[in-house]
């Protein structure tokens, strides 16, 4: 009687285990390239919704300062925003100020991209850079 062993042999196993491992390392560093990416958009988006509300405010009220987060935010029927966005980087705050007549809101992370070009008080919410 014959009787053959079946199953996978040692070579066969470290074949599949490097091909994985070749595969792992070509795909991780896409993965967090595109996580990051996804997450600076995201703060792009959150930037532009508060430049939105910003300019909403100053028009309703003009002559005054650049809004704070707490004007522009919360669950009252007189806010803008139901909720305060955050950074999706590290949850960092955002910050509003007006420049040139404009509303700025800046991200801690603009050195990595995180930011939005300024415009006109009135004239839309500008895009990315």
């Amino acid at each position: 009687m014959n009787k053959r062993n079946q199953g996978f042999t040692l070579v066969e196993i470290m074949i599949v285990v490097a091909i994985i491992a070749i595969l792992a390392a070509v795909a991780i560093p896409n993965f967090i390239k595109y996580r990051d990416d996804a997450r600076k958009q995201s703060c792009i988006a959150n930037m532009k919704q508060l430049q939105t509300a910003g300019e909403s405010w100053l028009t309703a009220n003009p002559g005054t300062t650049a809004p704070t987060l707490e004007q522009l935010c919360g669950t009252e029927s007189t806010k803008y925003l139901k909720k305060t966005p955050t950074c999706p980087k590290d949850s960092a705050a955002y910050t509003i100020a007006i420049e040139n007549g404009a509303i700025k809101v800046t991200c801690g992370h603009a050195e990595e991209g995180h930011t939005l070009e300024t415009t006109a008080a009135g004239g839309g919410a500008g895009g990315g850079k």
